[in-house]
C-alpha cells in the first residue's frame, strides 16, 4: 500500500488555522499591516521633523554598549574626516529601508517613539542652508548618542589623511608651504636666473608661496569654505 504524498501548503494551512481564527485571518493581517504602514509614516515624520534637543526613553537593559558615543567622540571624528553632525531633516540623501527598519526594531525593543534623530555623513548629503558613509542616531540626553543604523560605503581611506590640512589655519598654511616648495622645485634651473643658487631658490619659493595662498584665499573666501573644526555641526553651508 502507497502511503499518500504530502502536501505541504495543507500543512501549512493546519499550523496557520491552530494558532488563528482562520475566519478572521484576513482581517488579522490587514491589521497588521496597516498598523505597520502607519508605524512607518510616523517614523519618516518625525526623521523629517524640526524637534529641538529631546531625550528618548530607552530601556537600557536593551542598549547595546558599543553603540552608545559621548557628543565629544562624534566631534572629534567629524573634525578629523570633514563631516558634519546635523538634524535629520537636513539629509537629502535616500534613507535606506534598513534604516527605517532599524528605528521600528528599536521603537518596540524599546515601547518608545523615537525623535530628534541626528546623521554624521559628508557635507554634500544635506541640505544646507546658505549663511559616503551617513550614520543615525538619537539622542540619550547628557551629550550621548545612540548609533541606529548605517548605510552606503565605507569613507576612503585617505580622507582623514586629505582633511588633515583643513583642520585649522595652521593646517592649512602647512599645505601652502608644502605646495609652494613642490612648485619651486618643478621651476627648470636657469629660468629666472643664470646661477642656481640658495638665494634664488628662496626668492622664487616666495613667489610660489605668494601665489599659492592668493588661489586658497580667494578659493576659500569665494565658496564660502570654512575649517573642519566651524563647519562639524553647522548647518549652514558658507558658516
Amino acid at each position: 500500500m502507497l502511503l499518500p504524498r504530502t502536501n505541504i501548503q495543507k500543512q501549512l494551512s493546519k499550523v496557520r488555522d491552530k494558532a488563528f481564527d482562520p475566519d478572521s485571518w484576513r482581517t488579522q493581517v490587514q491589521q497588521v499591516l496597516l498598523e505597520d504602514t502607519q508605524h512607518e509614516e510616523r517614523i519618516l515624520e518625525n526623521l523629517d521633523a524640526n524637534v529641538p534637543e529631546i531625550q528618548n526613553d530607552f530601556d537600557f537593559d536593551q542598549l547595546v554598549t558599543h553603540r552608545i558615543y559621548h557628543i565629544d567622540q562624534i566631534k572629534k571624528i567629524c573634525i578629523d574626516y570633514r563631516l558634519r553632525f546635523l538634524d535629520s531633516k537636513y539629509f537629502k540623501g535616500k534613507l535606506p529601508n534598513s534604516a527605517v527598519s532599524a528605528i521600528k526594531e528599536l521603537e518596540k525593543k524599546h515601547d518608545t517613539e523615537l525623535k530628534g534623530f541626528k546623521i554624521i555623513a559628508p557635507s554634500k548629503l544635506f541640505k544646507l542652508e546658505n549663511a559616503d558613509d551617513p550614520l543615525l542616531f538619537a539622542p540619550m540626553g547628557n551629550g550621548y548618542f545612540y548609533l541606529i543604523h548605517k548605510w552606503g560605503n565605507d569613507l576612503h581611506p585617505f580622507r582623514k589623511v586629505m582633511m588633515w590640512f583643513f583642520k585649522s589655519f595652521e593646517n592649512l598654511l602647512i599645505l601652502t608651504f608644502l605646495v609652494s616648495v613642490l612648485l619651486t622645485l618643478m621651476v627648470p634651473n636657469g629660468l629666472f636666473s643664470k646661477t642656481s643658487d640658495t638665494s634664488t631658490f628662496i626668492m622664487i619659493f616666495f613667489f610660489m608661496f605668494k601665489s599659492v595662498a592668493a588661489v586658497v584665499l580667494f578659493y576659500g573666501f569665494a565658496l564660502g569654505k570654512n575649517f573642519n573644526t566651524a563647519i562639524w555641526n553647522s548647518k549652514y553651508f558658507n558658516a
